[in-house]
């Protein structure tokens, strides 16, 4: 009975312990993460179970589905795993990929553009309900607000397709600026009028990109940099930039490059022209550094709750054929209470889940064209066989 008298006693000790520190503020370092150890010592054979079954999914991935690249997962404040799989120079086999390594990440870049846009806003810089003309006066289309960027709700037709039409030397990068002229010089029809339906298209987050550089006067990478980047604690991440390039290199200057993938083998995939528009596509980063970017969102020690949240509202409430969108986020229409984005181009693929009901987070960073499948790795993240204990409510937001 004395025994257990005392084990009752320093259960108590350690759980008012615990809710004295709620008040702190803490920063993850990459090696002891913020976590709830009274919770995750009574759920040992739970985590342990985790880790196994992950090890064994991605390691069959990897296997039967070419994954070739970096993978975390964390569940309940806690990296419960996190590996690297395969080489960076796919085309020869050496070099093996480690969990540090920089990949650009497509798509997901969006989620950081926004949450640049954001922060000018909650500066009291810019508004999301002004018309884009405000900030670029030349271009041709009227009534587009920057809300209808952020929800991909302008009506804009592609820039890729406007590009491949006009930009005669593919040798030369073409920037932002010289994508806004395009605009403004050919005026191409849009794919609708403004705020009517939901067309993703990557000209929404280039624009933004540049709005970000006029209202800030500062060039887009930098801004991210000083602004986003080092504030987060992401030391790994920068924004891929040709700005003052007048030719371009064969291949990116990078350790990990991109490979499309063929019947053939795997082919390194070259520089491209439109890699120089940034907004839309070009970050680099790591597992790590996303993984501190999701802790910041659960901790609201980037932006106010108030103004972050606005990136997981529904822009397209009429929009019924699929997932919705946010600011820089998909909202998951088959998964309700995950967001997520997924991200393809030029040799890379990426993945960004965050299961914010069940305190779950995927990241996924490929360095080939067709990477892992967006479905199989719901089919990971919505595993239920495996239940950890809930961690208190202040755990839940580090």
């Amino acid at each position: 009975m004395k025994r257990h008298f005392f084990l009752i006693i320093a259960v108590i000790i350690a759980f008012l312990s615990f809710l004295g520190s709620c008040n702190r503020s803490p920063v993850w370092e990459g090696e002891a993460l913020p976590i709830d150890s009274l919770f995750l010592d009574l759920g040992k054979e739970q985590v342990a179970l985790r880790k196994v079954k992950a090890e064994r999914f991605f390691q069959e991935m990897h296997k039967t589905q070419g994954l070739n690249g970096v993978v975390l997962y964390a569940e309940g404040g806690q990296v419960l795993f996190e590996q690297a799989y395969g080489w960076r120079h796919l085309d020869q086999q050496r070099d093996s990929i480690r969990t540090d390594d920089q990949f650009q990440l497509a798509s997901v870049s969006k989620m950081f553009t926004a949450e640049a846009i954001m922060l000018l806003h909650s500066q009291g810089k810019l508004d999301y309900d002004d018309d884009l003309r405000k900030y670029l006066p030349e271009f041709p289309y009227p009534g587009i607000t920057i809300r209808n960027l952020l929800n991909h709700r302008s009506g804009l037709s592609r820039y890729e397709t406007l590009a491949d039409e006009h930009w005669r030397d593919r040798t030369v990068p073409m920037s932002n600026k010289d994508m806004l002229r395009l605009y403004v010089q050919y005026h191409p029809d849009p794919y609708n009028q403004p705020d009517v339906t939901f067309h993703y298209t990557n000209v929404n987050y280039a624009l933004l990109a540049n709005v970000v550089e006029l209202v800030s006067g500062q060039p887009f990478e930098d801004f991210m940099r000083d602004q986003v980047f080092t504030p987060l604690g992401m030391t790994h991440s920068y924004i891929y930039s040709l700005r003052g390039v007048t030719k371009l290199n064969t291949f990116i200057d990078t350790e990990v490059q991109g490979y499309d993938l063929t019947r053939r083998g795997a082919n390194r995939v070259e520089d491209d022209y439109l890699n120089g528009v940034m907004g839309d596509k070009m970050m680099y980063s790591t597992v790590e550094d996303l993984y501190r970017f999701s802790l910041a969102l659960d901790n609201g020690s980037f932006l106010p709750d108030s103004i972050q949240q606005e990136a997981f509202v529904a822009g397209s409430p009429e929009w019924k054929n699929g997932d919705n969108y946010g600011f820089g986020w998909r909202l998951s229409q088959d998964h309700p209470g995950a967001v997520f984005h997924f991200g393809w181009w030029k040799g890379y693929r990426s993945f960004f889940i965050r299961d914010v009901g069940h305190t779950r987070t995927l990241i996924v960073l490929t360095n080939t064209s067709n990477g892992a499948i967006g479905e199989t790795m719901w089919e990971f993240v919505n595993d239920t066989t495996i239940q950890l204990p809930q961690a208190s409510a202040c755990v839940a937001k580090l």
